[in-house]
């Protein structure tokens, strides 16, 4: 017997998580003008009204999303940090890292995400929220302009990686990743 929405043993935890998971694949695969409450709902296999049960309108999934993807990347420069010898540019070598481990990643979340900072004023305001946080937070050991400049050539980096046409060259990724390294360590 199938599961009809009359009989489906209710779950609003596990729904919310599949409408985010669908929203953030159509963003990743088609931009963020394809995610429409429409698409999203049919992707996750509920109706609208289902859907608005946990998100009151576009944004406010937009929203949600994004706030995942940041929370998952904080996640991930946590993981970093804790590998990290410390000292000068502790911060800096953590951020650089994630960020070249997620081109490594063939469709990363984060192409959806730079995409969405860009477009989005919310998701910009988070954007800028996050790391001026994080810089507050590491200021004993990731203030300077040298740091800054390893940040930004990064961050660069990576949008040049999200912008690329799929059959241009990419750079030597391992190089610049160690040159960029180097930079935060004295």
């Amino acid at each position: 017997m199938v599961d009809s929405p009359r009989n489906r043993k209710k779950q609003p935890d596990v729904v919310r998580q599949a409408l985010l998971d669908c929203a953030r694949k159509l963003a990743l695969e088609h931009g963020l003008a394809a995610v429409s409450l429409q698409a999203v709902a049919s992707a996750a296999g509920v109706t609208k009204g289902g859907l608005f049960h946990h998100f009151p309108n576009k944004q406010a999934l937009v929203e949600a999303v994004f706030d995942g993807m940041m929370e998952s990347l904080d996640r991930e420069i946590d993981e970093e940090l804790e590998k990290d010898k410390g000292g000068h540019g502790t911060f800096t070598r953590a951020y650089v890292r994630t960020l070249f481990a997620d081109r490594a990643l063939a469709n990363s979340p984060w192409s959806a995400q730079t995409m969405t900072v860009l477009a989005d004023p919310y998701s910009k305001s988070l954007w800028h929220r996050w790391m001026n946080d994080r810089l507050v937070r590491h200021a004993e050991t990731d203030m300077g302009m040298r740091l800054e400049i390893v940040r930004l050539a990064a961050d660069g980096a990576w949008l040049a990686h999200v912008l690329r046409p799929d059959d241009r060259a990419a750079s030597d990724d391992a190089v610049l990743l160690r040159e960029l390294i180097e930079l935060t360590e004295g």
